[in-house]
Parts: C-alpha cells; structure tokens; sequence
C-alpha cells in the first residue's frame, strides 16, 4: 500500500492468534522393535493430517477463515530409537469470535482422540504464551469516522481491503470500547508491491514519508469524533 493511501475494513478486520502447543507422549522403544512401544512421531504425523481437515473439512469457512499451523515439531533422541515424546508448536488464527472458540475445540478433540486411537496421549495448550483476540472495527464507527479518513487522506485514497490473518493487539482495547484501526501505507509510490519487503523480511523497511499522514490521521479522528463528527 503506498504511503498516501489509507485503508480500512468493517468488522473483522485482522485475525485472533493462539498459541498452540500439543504434546504427544507414547512409549519408547528400539526401532527394530515399534511393537513394544507406542510411536510419537507417528502419531504426531497422523495429528497434523487431522489438524488440516477442520478447516477444509468441519468449518463453515465461507462466513469467515481460519487457519491451523504447525510451524515446529521436535521429538527423537537418534535414529534408531522411537522416542517417548514429540512436542508440536504452532498457531491458530479466525476472523470471528464466535468461530475461534470451536476452532479450539476441534483442535482439541482431534489432537487427542487421534493420539488416544493409537494407545497414545496428547496434551493440547492453546494461548497460553500469546493469545490475540479478533481485532474488530466496529461498523457504526467505521461508517461514521469513513469522512474524516477521506478528508484527510484525499479523494480515492482510502481503501476497503480485505480482512488479513495477522494479528494485532489493539484487539484488547477494542474488548472494551468500540475501535477502529486503521492501516496507513509505507510504501514508496510507484514501487511494485511484489518488490517492496514484507514485515517479518530481513530486508523490512518503510517510506517515512508516510508519517505526517499517520500524525494528521489520528488527530482528525480524536478531534472529529469529539466534536461528534458524523454522529
């Protein structure tokens, strides 16, 4: 998004982000023997197959989309020994409350009925190290402060943008007043979109040309909205 450019998104507009740790506990054994144990890693296999099927499989994805990832799994002490233990980290993300609840409860329910079906055990956590709620624009004030945003922005430059499945934690203020966040662009007008470096890239960088824009935006909201401004 360029840095003269604004953009906005009515209701869920960035996504909730669990934590997601499971561990699965089976029995150790010699590699040549898998019968006298219980496989973790097996079983973890079979987990993460699990895992994906809800999305594709158990959720109503066209009110809204979830995403269940596993981005880390560590088990095994060397090659030739099926280990007790795998421990698999990841995230879960929704764009409605309502959805993320029975995310987690399917997540759940499949992580351990699976590790149950093969005589193993799956422990699941879900948020305990970050656990973001949806960050949720509240569609009467998005509406009314829409002006303000197009005054200050300029005409056409303001954006309706599709919800991301990012996550912010400006979701918590929002879980206790009507917010709205708004999204201001750092990218260099005429540059490709392709070319310009993602957060999260090592190369990561913005136009601080877009900051007086930020400063004007934020002002104009508190002023107009104080002022009651479309209210």
């Amino acid at each position: 998004m360029g840095r003269h450019q604004l953009a906005i998104r009515s209701g869920g507009a960035m996504a909730s982000s669990d934590d997601l740790t499971i561990t699965v506990r089976g029995k150790q054994t010699h590699g040549a023997r898998p019968w006298a144990g219980i496989d973790p890693i097996a079983v973890s296999a079979q987990i993460i197959d699990g895992l994906q099927t809800i999305a594709s499989r158990q959720m109503d994805i066209s009110q809204a989309p979830v995403i269940v990832t596993i981005g880390k799994i560590e088990g095994g002490v060397r090659g030739n020994i099926i280990p007790d233990e795998v421990v698999m980290k990841g995230t879960l993300r929704a764009l409605d409350t309502g959805m993320q609840q029975e995310l987690h409860e399917r997540v759940r329910r499949t992580a351990e009925k699976i590790a149950e079906s093969a005589g193993a055990s799956a422990t699941v956590e879900i948020g305990a190290g970050h656990a973001y709620p949806v960050t949720f624009n509240d569609p009467k004030l998005t509406a009314r402060m829409l002006p303000t945003l197009s005054r200050v922005a300029g005409e056409g430059k303001v954006l309706d943008v599709p919800p991301m499945l990012g996550a912010e934690d400006f979701s918590f203020f929002q879980q206790q007043i009507p917010g709205l966040f708004v999204f201001i662009g750092g990218r260099t007008p005429g540059t490709p979109a392709d070319d310009w470096p993602a957060n999260h890239s090592p190369r990561f960088h913005l136009d601080e040309a877009m900051l007086p824009l930020g400063v004007r935006t934020l002002a104009n909201l508190a002023l107009d909205y104080a002022a009651g401004a479309g209210g």
